[in-house]
């Protein structure tokens, strides 16, 4: 009785394993969809907050390069700046903003444009 136990124990865990492999990133309980959607909230500080939930996602967070390259047209440098910082955390996955971030170099705010030099160093890797 307790070997059959162990067996449809071991057979769900093994069900399991692929299913755990498939789930969306997060940060801090929150999913990366929901923190994506978040860059498009209307307070300026709930878009910071999640740009640098993204950033604290890593690579994994490459999904999120899309959205991150729209909101690096953000009015709000408290904005751009932490999008940055995701797209240099997220790193060589995060090529297809390198035009984006190259424009970035002349904005107007110089920790946005300091902050994008270092994130096209990191994605391309120099």
């Amino acid at each position: 009785m307790l070997r059959r136990l162990y067996l449809v124990l071991g057979a769900l865990l093994a069900m399991a394993g692929p299913a755990v492999a498939q789930q969306e990133p997060a940060f801090q309980g929150r999913s990366l969809s929901s923190l994506i959607a978040d860059l498009k909230a209307q307070a300026p500080m709930t878009r910071n907050a999640a740009a640098y939930s993204i950033a604290g996602i890593g690579p994994a967070a490459a999904p999120a390069v899309p959205a991150l390259i729209e909101a690096l047209d953000d009015e709000s440098p408290a904005v751009r700046f932490p999008v940055c910082v995701a797209l240099l955390e997220i790193g060589p996955a995060a090529s297809a903003a390198l035009p984006a971030l190259e424009k970035a170099l002349d904005d107007r705010n110089e920790d946005v444009a300091a902050m994008a030099r270092k994130a096209i160093k990191t994605i391309k890797q120099e």
